[in-house]
């Protein structure tokens, strides 16, 4: 039992120091107006709400959105289906974190039959294409799946049955989705294939283990978000730097007012 506390005292401290690098490349990729946009998909259970809080919890929160994604509401279904999510695409310099995302319209919509062959299967080239698009316009795209086990979904779910104050994350379209577990895996592969381009390639995360799935996904957020980027910081006004060329450490508010 101690090897395990001490494991997890391990990754939350390897987790703090990811954070705070994630602060540093917001702040740099706020300055130089550099959008990112994140998917987070996988299995119900699998941890993305937890990735989400981690993430709420270091970063700025004015340069910050998150869009949880549920089915589309009846203005939505007048609407061409990716409108909702072009809305959602953050200015430039700020990140948008996508809890599911299009890809509902190639998994449950495909799986429930809530979409026809014909419009499921043509909705991975426009993915494709509004993906390109969201990356010519200079938006950092970071596409991860967080794959678990049936095993460990059922354990999951099993805790949040047992624990009163989790019971409200658990719901009939979990028990139903599970039901059909091996059919989302095919669609799930099926997508894989069809929508992990060169430019846009999914990160597959095992999220068995919560702790590493998290350090794994901060460990790869840094990773994409550094590139070509100039974590430099901006030059100071000259009255700032004019202002404490003049102040001593030990000098105070009074000595600039005498």
């Amino acid at each position: 039992m101690s090897g395990k506390k001490n494991s997890r005292q391990d990754a939350e401290q390897q987790l703090a120091a990811l954070q705070h690098q994630l602060v540093l490349l917001q702040q740099a990729m706020s300055r130089q107006q550099r959008g990112a946009v994140v998917v987070l998909e996988g299995p119900d259970a699998a941890g993305k709400g937890g990735i989400i809080r981690r993430l709420g919890w270091c970063l700025d929160p004015r340069w910050l959105h998150v869009w949880p994604t549920n089915a589309p509401n009846e203005p939505e279904r007048t609407q061409h289906w990716l409108q909702r999510f072009w809305q959602r695409v953050p200015q430039q310099g700020h990140w948008a974190v996508f809890d599911r995302s299009w890809y509902g319209r190639v998994l449950v919509e495909r799986v429930e039959q809530l979409a026809t062959p014909e419009v499921w299967l043509r909705a991975y080239d426009q993915i494709n294409a509004f993906e390109q698009t969201l990356q010519q316009e200079g938006f950092v795209l970071v596409k991860i799946w967080l794959d678990i086990s049936a095993e460990t979904q059922l354990k999951r779910f099993t805790e949040r049955y047992q624990d009163p104050a989790k019971q409200w994350k658990l719901t009939a379209e979990d028990i139903r989705n599970r039901a059909r577990w091996e059919d989302y895996v095919l669609a799930r592969d099926e997508m894989f294939t069809r929508t992990s381009t060169r430019h846009a390639p999914w990160q597959l995360i095992d999220a068995n283990d919560k702790d590493q799935a998290r350090l794994a996904v901060f460990q790869l957020l840094q990773q994409e978000f550094s590139k070509n980027l100039s974590m430099t910081p901006p030059l100071l006004p000259a009255a700032v730097t004019t202002f404490f060329a003049g102040t001593s450490p030990h000098s105070d508010a009074s000595d600039h007012n005498a």
